[in-house]
């Protein structure tokens, strides 16, 4: 069942919106003429009409049972915020993509990015200009956080309260197409992150219409969504209908689902799995593939299991426990979450099977955590040295470039586009931004405000981390959370954005990652040093990356096929701003080298 509003032309439109315990629903035309049209409820207690002399720009709400009047939960524009009237859309626009295939899956480089903070003017429209910057990078598919209308004007965007509508202060319906058409004419692929497990508290009137939340189960942000209770088909469908809107009227390429642990289901096919099925139809039926990533704390292949044999049947997933070994080794920070961390081992079994934990005991977790990721594709996982969570759930909201040194943020970019695995990089990180990126918002409730700011001090207690919070009511907060583009030409900026570019010129070039399957890759560690390496294999041509996590130089003899290997790059060497390389330019196995410390290394066959 479709929902919202359908603009049809000549001041004709539709409404239609699940309310199926009012007695009496109405369309209230707010302006340019005050008027009610009523609606007809069907047995699914869903209410529809069509009114005439409607234009777009017809600011409207739902009158619910004659008394209260309620903004249209599938609201495409809410442009005077989440507390007033919708508005009606006309979705006319034109699109130069009617040729545009996508970006496969498995050749995707992503670039997460926040829309407020990425720009100066902290619009769709303003991210274009940067789209030839992007592309000289490398990368060829923008992640965007979530752009659900939310209160205010500075969000992260998980405070969304109306779903269909992209926020009014980024540009609203008509910049959002703008930015995703000019993505389509360059050749890149646009991701949009999505909040499915819960909604924002300001502005969220969806209790005023129907069943759509449950006391059944608790979230870190309240009651659940009522994915498998009574009245739970007509909220699955709220869901569906939001992402084929985003695929179908925004030509939006893929999805990334925000903690689908937090998404509770006991249905025999849960809503996750049933998401993934109608995505599959809408690919099939329009003759291009779309995606799900979703993001997930359990360590569950079941997220990226084939519907067939009883998984959700996405498409790839966030894999944290890479994160986390890398950062780590990287900065010796092992408080919260990262008590289970920090020996090269971690990071050696995450190269070979993605998740660390696959049913061991975790010490953080006090129980045992995960299940085996045999004869899954390295493509099923997403893996990262920073991006927004890792980054702005941080007191101080530091990224990698003011937490190590030089040398290894060279390394952490080496370990992520080396690895089998679909990279993804956080906005600024190509150049190492300094600026942090922390958590804000703007909200219009003072004691919302303040259960914020003290929800925040409870999440710091577990690392320890004791200094003043950064108020994320503040401006100044978002304001020093934007990019200063001004950096990444200039010094050790230049030369590791100049890094960054090279690893993803190899790794788009190499055949050696034409196919990334995990059993391709042979992984081997030092028993005494956090020394790793990894090669692979394709037909007759070999590549291999040498890394060294040590704070010294290490000598050693690594194990290698039986071919000759030619130096590709050194991150230590004096084109890299490093001490000077001190590995030979060709290698042959068993022979003894000296690595510097906090560098890679990367030989091909020649």
């Amino acid at each position: 069942m479709k929902i919202g509003t359908d603009y049809l032309g000549d001041g004709q439109c539709k409404f239609t919106v699940w309310s199926p315990l009012c007695d009496r629903v109405a369309v209230h035309i707010i302006s340019p003429t005050e008027r009610l049209i009523e609606l007809e409820r069907d047995r699914w207690g869903y209410w529809h009409g069509q009114g005439s002399e409607i234009e777009p720009g017809t600011l409207y709400f739902y009158q619910l049972d004659g008394t209260t009047d309620r903004a249209d939960p599938a609201s495409h524009s809410q442009p005077e915020g989440v507390h007033k009237a919708s508005q009606v859309v006309d979705h006319n626009f034109i699109w130069n993509d009617r040729t545009w295939s996508g970006i496969p899956l498995a050749e995707m480089i992503i670039y997460e990015l926040h829309v407020g903070t990425f720009t100066p003017e902290g619009t769709f429209e303003a991210i274009i200009s940067k789209l030839p910057d992007l592309l000289d990078l490398g990368v060829n598919t923008i992640e965007i956080m979530p752009i659900a209308q939310f209160p205010g004007e500075r969000n992260w965007g998980y405070d969304g309260t109306y779903l269909f509508a992209p926020q009014h202060s980024y540009g609203g319906a008509n910049g959002l197409k703008k930015l995703v058409n000019a993505c389509h004419e360059v050749g890149m692929s646009v991701i949009l992150d999505v909040v499915y497990n819960h909604l924002g508290p300001e502005g969220n009137y969806l209790w005023s219409y129907g069943k759509y939340f449950t006391d059944k189960y608790q979230t870190p942000w309240g009651s659940a969504v009522n994915f498998d209770g009574p009245y739970s088909n007509e909220v699955r469908n709220f869901f569906i209908e939001n992402t084929l809107y985003w695929l179908d009227l925004y030509h939006i390429d893929g999805l990334r689902l925000d903690a689908v642990h937090a998404i509770y289901d006991m249905s025999a096919k849960p809503f996750l799995q049933e998401l993934a099925e109608r995505v599959s139809i809408f690919s099939q039926e329009t003759g291009r593939d779309r995606y799900i990533i979703a993001e997930s704390d359990l360590n569950d292949v079941r997220v990226i299991r084939s519907r067939e044999q009883g998984g959700f049947g996405h498409d790839s997933q966030w894999c944290d426990d890479f994160h986390h070994s890398l950062h780590t080794l990287l900065t010796g920070e092992i408080s919260g979450y990262y008590s289970d961390y920090g020996q090269i081992d971690d990071l050696e079994k995450s190269f070979r099977e993605a998740f660390v934990y696959t049913g061991e005991y975790s010490q953080h977790r006090q129980r045992n955590h995960g299940n085996s990721t045999n004869n899954f594709t390295s493509q099923q996982f997403v893996v990262f040295s920073q991006n927004h969570d890792q980054i702005g759930n941080r007191l101080a909201g530091e990224r990698l470039s003011t937490l190590i040194d030089f040398e290894g943020l060279k390394l952490a970019a080496g370990t992520v586009l080396l690895s089998p695995y679909i990279p993804l990089l956080f906005m600024g990180e190509e150049y190492g931004e300094e600026a942090p990126f922390l958590y804000f918002v703007s909200h219009g409730d003072s004691n919302l405000i303040e259960s914020v700011r003290n929800g925040r001090a409870e999440e710091f207690k577990a690392f320890g981390w004791d200094k003043e919070i950064p108020d994320p009511q503040s401006t100044d907060v978002f304001l020093q959370s934007k990019l200063n583009w001004g950096l990444a030409g200039q010094g050790k900026h230049q030369v590791l954005r100049s890094l960054y570019k090279l690893l993803i010129k190899i790794r788009k070039e190499s055949p050696e990652f034409a196919k990334i399957e995990i059993p391709r890759l042979a992984v081997s560690k030092l028993d005494d040093k956090k020394v790793l390496w990894h090669y692979r294999t394709v037909e007759s041509s070999h590549l291999v990356c040498i890394m060294n996590f040590e704070k010294q130089s290490v000598t050693f003899a690594p194990q290698l096929p039986q071919v000759n290997w030619e130096q590709v790059l050194d991150s230590s060497g004096e084109e890299w701003m490093g001490g000077g390389s001190a590995l030979p330019k060709e290698l042959q196995s068993g022979d003894t080298i000296t690595m510097n410390p906090l560098s890679f290394a990367l030989y091909r066959s020649n």
